[in-house]
């Protein structure tokens, strides 16, 4: 079982950026972690800057990967085009955010992402991630 975990803007900055909001690890670090824990999948991650790069690593891991985990960063909150690039694959979605976007500012609250998940994952920092492989993990058994 193949999952690939997709990570946004400023992603690459976990451990340095805001470490009030996003806490003090890295994400590669965490990923190690993950790794760990769930030896019988085969975790992928990719991080990018950049919509476009985002969109296409969506369109290739939604027929390759049996479920996709994505924080989409602030492209979840203005992003029609990762949406429907969601919307397009039949893997199963599930977002993830680390700070509880609905606690912060008003136009976070919106996400053009949502509506094409399995689910969404929310405020529960890096445990998030978890959570989600978890329930694609039982999915998958099912």
């Amino acid at each position: 079982m193949k999952i690939t975990i997709i990570n946004g803007p400023n992603l690459n900055l976990l451990g340095k950026r805001e470490p009030d909001i996003y806490g003090t690890r890295t994400f590669e670090d965490y990923f190690e972690e993950l790794k760990n824990k769930f030896p019988a999948i085969e975790l992928e991650y990719f991080q990018s800057n950049v919509e476009g790069d985002l969109v296409s690593k969506i369109q290739e891991a939604g027929f390759n990967s049996a479920g996709i985990i994505l924080n989409a960063g602030a492209y979840t909150h203005t992003s029609v085009a990762i949406g429907d690039a969601v919307s397009a694959v039949p893997s199963p979605v599930i977002e993830v955010h680390i700070s509880n976007v609905f606690a912060r500012e008003e136009f976070r609250h919106k996400s053009f992402i949502s509506p094409h998940c399995n689910g969404i994952i929310v405020g529960l920092g890096l445990d998030g991630y978890n959570l989600a492989i978890s329930y694609l993990q039982i999915q998958h058994s099912s």
